[in-house]
């Protein structure tokens, strides 16, 4: 189907007029998305806690970082799994599993009294979190109109940000009623393991309310259920358009009449890896090459080591947060109009000069009894600077990267390269966030000076390797 215009048919119309089930829609998306929120709680979670961490395990600086990244492990092979398992069970029942996984890492996370405890709980939510983090998305793709797939893709960014800031929020809310992360709480027991508990109430949530929406339609088409595919399509997109549906996804997938695997990521003629998979890894691996997750996971200490108090570090992530919310609002109304490419580039041209910005202001650091110490007028231009870069993040890469990944693969080979995406999006998560400690403990600006130099990077290979996906429907993107 060809492109719709820059204005595009209204929200209540798909781009062929016909008239879309919209409050239907919004309310599965609205559940889909909690996962995102849950993405997001457990990643930010840990960010005020390491303090604790620290006290309890007697942790080096490596030992943090392992306790901090080990989630991102978890991450890795749950979302390589769910790719694959989501084309075996569903897309729906693997997030019903992640769901449960969230629920006993945030009990087992907040109870464990040694590292190696902590690590394996924190594995388990990592799997929930990586499987989130590539189902919701591509769930919310398979059940929206092409014309408003991106904003309503984008509000998974949203909610990734509004779980992170929902967990810096209770962070602080918790160190600041206790006196500090590591002072007593309810029944005694430290702050900063309240913390993790208090995850349990969004993940019941999410669980249950995952039981309430359909099966991917496309999905079930793949699995030869066209009829209670047909049901549900037209549920979605109006009486007597489920059969149109169901045979466009079914001559997508009659291309290569058999089941997706992962040999579909190669191009039959040259068995080599198809450019569309090497754009999906660059746009996986480079959004966490620029550094972001270094603010979420590491924000609150980040700020300490440069000067500000631990009550003015938290207040700082919750800013962070909230910025990032808007900026995602911002993403949410053009997407639809501009495109995503457009998007990516300005990103990566304003991180680019605000991480640069940020090199400068650390290298000018003095140590003061043993801490960084930023002059005040360069802690202004280095929070600015923090602020704006996390704002052009999450005006672009944030929710654009996700948009893409669960939009730009052809039906047959999405939940492979969603994988094989998802996969190296969080190994590269992994390998920056465990680094981090050490690599700010050596240099601080060579350490910013790298997000910088990739972000400046990222801009090229977006404009040689990124096509345009606005207003294509599903069936009709390219491998």
């Amino acid at each position: 189907m060809a492109s719709v215009s820059s204005a595009g048919p209204s929200p209540g119309m798909s781009a062929d007029g016909a008239k879309v089930n919209i409050a239907f829609i919004a309310a599965i998306v609205a559940v889909a998305t909690i996962g995102g929120f849950m993405f997001g709680y457990d990643s930010g979670v840990i960010n005020g806690t390491q303090e604790g961490l620290e006290k309890a395990f007697s942790l080096s600086k490596l030992g943090t970082g392992l306790n901090v990244g080990a989630i991102l492990i978890g991450c890795a092979v749950g979302a390589f799994a769910a790719g694959r398992l989501a084309d075996v069970w569903g897309r729906r029942t693997v997030m019903i599993i992640a769901s449960l996984l969230f629920l006993v890492s945030a009990l087992g996370t907040g109870a464990s009294h040694t590292s190696l405890v902590f690590i394996a709980f924190r594995l388990l939510g990592g799997l929930g979190v990586g499987a989130a983090s590539v189902l919701c998305p591509v769930y919310i793709s398979e059940v929206t109109p092409a014309n408003i797939r991106g904003r309503l893709s984008s509000v998974q960014q949203i909610m990734i940000i509004t779980g992170l800031t929902g967990a810096f929020v209770a962070n602080y809310i918790l160190a600041h009623t206790a006196g500090s992360s590591t002072a007593p709480f309810w029944m005694g027991l430290p702050a900063w393991r309240w913390m993790f508990w208090m995850q349990t109430i969004p993940a019941a949530i999410f669980f249950f309310s995952l039981l309430s929406i359909p099966e991917s339609p496309r999905y079930l088409v793949a699995k030869g259920k066209d009829a209670e595919a047909e049901k549900i399509l037209s549920r979605l997109f109006g009486a007597g358009q489920g059969a149109g549906k169901v045979a466009e996804i079914r001559a997508s997938l009659a291309a290569d009449h058999h089941k997706p695997k992962l040999a579909d990521l190669l191009d039959p003629t040259t068995k080599k890896i198809r450019l569309i998979v090497w754009a999906g890894l660059v746009l996986a691996v480079f959004q966490q090459l620029v550094g972001i997750n270094i603010v979420f996971y590491y924000g609150s200490v980040l700020w300490q080591s440069v000067g500000f108090t631990e009550d003015d570090s938290l207040k700082i992530n919750i800013l962070s947060g909230a910025l990032s919310i808007l900026a995602c609002l911002a993403t949410i109304a053009v997407i639809d109009k501009i495109g995503r490419k457009p998007l990516l580039l300005i990103g990566s041209a304003g991180m680019a000069v605000t991480l640069g910005i940020l090199t400068w202001c650390f290298s000018t650091a003095t140590t003061v009894n043993g801490a960084l110490h930023l002059a005040d007028n360069t802690g202004v231009i280095a929070l600015f600077a923090a602020n704006a870069y996390v704002v052009f993040f999450n005006l672009s890469w944030g929710p654009v990267m996700w948009v893409m990944l669960g939009e730009m693969f052809p039906n047959q080979m999405r939940g492979s390269a969603l994988a094989v995406a998802g996969f190296a999006q969080w190994i590269a998560n992994f390998a920056i966030s465990v680094s981090f400690p050490s690599m700010a403990a050596k240099s601080l600006p060579m350490t910013y000076g790298f997000y910088a130099l990739s972000a400046l990077v990222s801009f090229f290979l977006v404009q040689k390797l990124v096509q345009e996906t606005r207003g294509k429907e599903l069936e009709a993107m390219e491998g």
